[in-house]
C-alpha cells in the first residue's frame, strides 16, 4: 500500500490525461472504470477484487478530483481538513460556541456512519466540499482499508481528529498524543 500516490504522481507527471481519466471513474463503481486500469491495476498485485481494490480506485479518483497545480507539501488527514473547514466556517457565520450541530459536522457524522454502499458517494461529497485543503490522500487510502473492522479504529480516530480540530483544548497531555 505504501507509495500509491507517490505512483499516481508520478503517473501524472508522465501524462496528464490520468488525472482526467481517474475524475471520470468516479461516476462508476470503485474499481469499474476500465480505462483507469493501467493506472491503477499495477500497484494491486495480487488484488483480484475485495474491499482494499475497491478502496484504491475511490482513492485515486478522489486524488484526481482534488488535486491542484503547486499544492502544498504538506498534507493533512481528511478529519482534520473538515475540522478546520467546519471552525472556519463557523467563524465566518459568527458562531463562536458550538452549541448545536453545523452542516459541515452533520456531513460528517454522516460519513463516518457510512457503510460499503454509502461511503463513495459521501466521500467524494466531502472531498468537494475542502477543495482547497491540501488532503494526505495516502492517510486516506490507509483509513479506509480500516474501515470495515469491527472496532471502527478508522471511524473513531477520524471523529477523534474532527472533535480535537474543531474545539482544540490547551493541556499538557495534548502534546503528546497524535491527532487522527
Amino acid at each position: 500500500m505504501s507509495g500509491f500516490i507517490a505512483w499516481l504522481e508520478d503517473m501524472n507527471e508522465r501524462d496528464t490525461r490520468v488525472r482526467a481519466l481517474l475524475r471520470r471513474s468516479l461516476a462508476f463503481d470503485p474499481g469499474a472504470h476500465i480505462p483507469v486500469y493501467p493506472y491503477v491495476e499495477p500497484f494491486l498485485k495480487g488484488v483480484a477484487e475485495g474491499w482494499r481494490r475497491q478502496m484504491h480506485y475511490l482513492v485515486a479518483g478522489l486524488w484526481a478530483a482534488h488535486w491542484r497545480e503547486g499544492q502544498p507539501i504538506s498534507k493533512i488527514k481528511l478529519a482534520v481538513a473538515i475540522g478546520q473547514h467546519d471552525l472556519a466556517r463557523r467563524k465566518s457565520l459568527g458562531e463562536v460556541e458550538h452549541r448545536k450541530p453545523s452542516s459541515t459536522e452533520k456531513r460528517f457524522i454522516n460519513l463516518i456512519d457510512a457503510d460499503e454502499e454509502q461511503l463513495p458517494h459521501r466521500l467524494r461529497q466531502m472531498v468537494a466540499l475542502l477543495n482547497d485543503q491540501p488532503i494526505d490522500f495516502q492517510a486516506l487510502l490507509s483509513d479506509l482499508l480500516y474501515w470495515n473492522s469491527d472496532d471502527k479504529r478508522a471511524q473513531n480516530a477520524w471523529a477523534r481528529g474532527y472533535y480535537r480540530t474543531l474545539n482544540p483544548i490547551e493541556s499538557p497531555d495534548a502534546e503528546t498524543e497524535t491527532a487522527a
